[in-house]
């Protein structure tokens, strides 16, 4: 899966086209947001597509989920084919970042939660940072481990770990201090 271009740090990403959806210019949209109505709810988004410094308006005519898939199903002012559709993927939807909506507590906007440093709870040791949350039953936290190689030895290749998303396992949210704290159980990480 491609890299989505890095929004600047007064945009909010709520989600990412990953294809078009028919041949009338809908989109398919993996959400990064766990609010509904940014996606069902008429009105101005913004669009980063890739390669692209600054993001573009655009309108939100409709939406509505697509259940067994995760994904909304977008239909975009202006967008009236595949092919305009098809030129919107692994675009960023966009939202100005001081229009967040309120969170209960323990819950996390995913974008807060990007690049947080994954420390083991029992001894302290940074093990990897937050590359990216997947919504599958319970949220998983993808983690870029930080791998330690003996000195003079072929470096491994960079791995990832899976990590529940619930309070048991990350049982620690820090965003001043940017990290997770995590009490894997045996087998997760290795």
């Amino acid at each position: 899966m491609p890299s989505s271009p890095t929004p600047p740090p007064e945009w909010l990403p709520i989600g990412r086209i990953v294809g078009p959806h028919g041949l009338k210019g809908e989109v398919r949209v993996y959400p990064d947001s766990d609010f509904p109505e940014r996606f069902e709810q008429p009105g101005e988004r913004w669009l980063l597509k890739p390669g692209a410094a600054t993001p573009t308006a655009i309108k939100l005519i409709k939406g509505r989920f697509q259940e067994g898939k995760g994904l909304y199903i977008l239909q975009l002012a202006g967008v009236n084919h595949r092919d305009q559709a098809e030129a919107l993927r692994d675009a960023q939807l966009l939202v100005a970042a001081d229009d967040r909506l309120p969170l209960d507590p323990g819950e996390f906007h995913v974008g807060d939660l990007m690049g947080l440093a994954v420390i083991l709870q029992t001894t302290g040791e940074q093990i990897g940072t937050v590359k990216d949350v997947y919504r599958a039953g319970n949220d998983l936290l993808e983690v870029a481990l930080t791998l330690q190689t003996p000195t003079g030895t072929k470096p491994e290749p960079p791995r990832t770990a899976l990590i529940p998303f619930v309070e048991a396992i990350v049982p620690v949210v820090d965003l001043t201090q940017g990290r997770v704290e995590i009490t894997p159980p045996d087998g997760l990480i290795d």
